[in-house]
């Protein structure tokens, strides 16, 4: 029968998972350039999105943990080969050390059990791949649409899908994103040359994932080893290694206040208590501490969901809200957009959440991490026109 611990210090959990994640002190993997470098082989990936009312979320993710980075680093990382692009259980920016646990993904998509609803036109891949190899690095708007009828933004031209399917199968990788505009090329002229190319077994994937997941989160729930991945040959073979691992008693069972059960490092609750950062974080909303909503509920007690897809007449804290990490919690969130012509990040409204006699303490803290984070969007004022609850509003702005 497998132990299940109960720890009674779920503050010191917290800070063993921030620090797991890089976010309690200001130089955990390095600086500028070369920390993002250490921070995405730790972390696993750093996930891409395209909206941009703030600076794009992977480069909101490396701000969060890394000193003096700057948005143009992601795409110098890209273009020198150290890291590449790719679907982890979203398209991410991943480590190249890693690229041959990509490739069991793109057999998949060649096999039509991925993407399945991909039109696949081989002709006109075929035709792409040899444009290419001739020309160099092409994007997708430099490729012809004959079409006389198109539908909307949503209505792909055959060749941007035909490039997207080259891309997902392997042929293809993305040599450059500037503008968030990709640039295509073959895959062989891209990779570096001592990159391992094997296709790993299911055995070998698994083991990658246990090893990254306890190293980047901590404490993990067993459905999460392969989040976002489908691959059932895989989930068969990380609850093997995890049914080993609890028999041989190197991980224990942990259950949360609220009667969630995880899974951690036998040695967990044993290792020092890392000291809270003292300085508050506005964090992206696809940052990998934020992505897995329940698991941010579990050990945070904080619920939280973007409202970009929600109607507007229905959100609650607005479009594109942000969460708050001050030391060890979650003390609210923030809703913003940079107005880049008039170098003005605009806080539509900010919701502070901290105990009462924590607010005042905050709402500084939020202030100084404000400033900050208007230069890291272009920006040079802060503009708040909302604070709820509205007795923060003048310790808000008095700091600021």
């Amino acid at each position: 029968m497998i132990e299940i611990k109960q720890p009674t210090d779920i503050r010191k959990v917290r800070r063993l998972v921030l620090g797991a994640q890089g976010l309690l002190n200001n130089q955990p993997f390095g600086n500028a350039k070369q920390g993002a470098l250490a921070a995405i082989e730790h972390l696993g990936y750093i996930q891409l999105d395209s909206i941009s009312v703030i600076e794009r979320a992977h480069n909101h993710t490396w701000f969060s943990r890394i000193p003096n980075f700057t948005p143009d680093m992601s795409n110098e990382l890209l273009e020198s080969g150290k890291i590449y692009e790719y679907w982890a259980h979203a398209a991410s920016y991943l480590p190249m050390q890693d690229f041959r646990f990509s490739l069991p993904d793109k057999k998949s998509v060649r096999d039509g059990l991925l993407r399945k609803r991909r039109a696949k036109d081989r002709k006109l891949m075929g035709d792409i791949l040899k444009r290419i190899e001739a020309e160099g690095p092409l994007s997708s708007k430099d490729l012809e649409d004959n079409r006389r009828k198109k539908t909307g933004w949503w209505d792909w031209k055959p060749a941007k899908q035909a490039i997207e399917v080259l891309y997902l199968e392997g042929d293809l990788m993305i040599s450059s994103r500037k503008n968030f505009q990709k640039t295509y090329d073959l895959t062989d002229r891209i990779l570096p040359k001592d990159i391992n190319t094997t296709t790993p077994s299911a055995k070998e994937w698994a083991t990658h994932l246990v090893k990254e997941q306890f190293a980047s989160h901590g404490i993990v729930q067993l459905k999460n080893f392969a989040y976002g991945r489908r691959d059932p040959q895989l989930r068969t073979e990380i609850k093997t290694q995890i049914d080993a691992k609890l028999a041989r008693k190197e991980l224990v069972q942990m259950m949360l206040p609220n009667g969630e059960q995880y899974l951690a490092p036998i040695d967990f609750m044993d290792r020092p208590l890392p000291k809270a950062d003292p300085n508050l974080k506005i964090l992206s909303p696809f940052d990998n501490l934020t992505i897995q909503r329940k698991r941010l509920i579990d050990i945070f007690a904080f619920d939280y969901q973007i409202e970009c897809y929600v109607p507007a007449a229905k959100r609650r804290y607005g479009y594109f809200s942000l969460p708050l990490l001050y030391k060890d919690q979650m003390v609210g969130r923030i809703d913003c957009k940079a107005l880049r012509a008039e170098q003005t990040l605009r806080v539509n409204a900010a919701f502070i959440e901290a105990e009462s006699k924590a607010q005042k303490q905050v709402c500084r803290a939020l202030a100084q991490a404000l400033k900050k984070f208007a230069v890291f969007q272009g920006c040079n004022e802060v503009l708040i026109e909302n604070v709820v609850p509205q007795s923060c509003a003048s310790w808000l702005q008095q700091a600021l």
